[in-house]
């Protein structure tokens, strides 16, 4: 897919997840395993600006991350590094992306917009 243009929706994602995270002081934070979520910041390139998340816990190790706003470009094969303050967690690799703000925007405009089609489908009131 190419993106009309470098900010267009197609390139901004508010989820993805890791494979298996590579904790730095525990594994994993204690936080995170009593309240299987943890509010955090995170980033995917070096010198981007931290991004607020929330990491959901799976049993595997691996981690969801839902942004507090999407984020550009983001891309499986990266990494993805966990910030609480200035410490350093840990990283994961990303695995998965979830859809795109445009995606997500295409399918609120069907809900909200059925086709001509479906229209016509209704029957009039008589």
């Amino acid at each position: 897919f190419k993106a009309p243009s470098t900010d267009h929706p197609a390139l901004y994602r508010d989820l993805l997840r890791t494979n298996r995270v590579h904790w730095i002081a525990e594994e994993p934070p204690a936080e995170l395993v009593r309240e299987k979520m943890m509010e955090c910041h995170f980033r995917f390139r070096h010198q981007m600006a931290l991004v607020p998340c929330v990491l959901t816990l799976n049993q595997d190790g691996s981690v969801w991350v839902t942004l507090v706003k999407p984020a550009r470009a983001i891309t499986p094969g990266q990494f993805a590094v966990f910030y609480k303050g200035d410490e350093c967690l840990g990283s994961g690799k990303i695995v998965r992306i979830g859809p795109s703000v445009y995606t997500m925007q295409q399918g609120k405009n069907r809900e909200e917009n059925p086709k001509k089609e479906e229209i016509d489908k209704i029957e009039p009131v008589t």
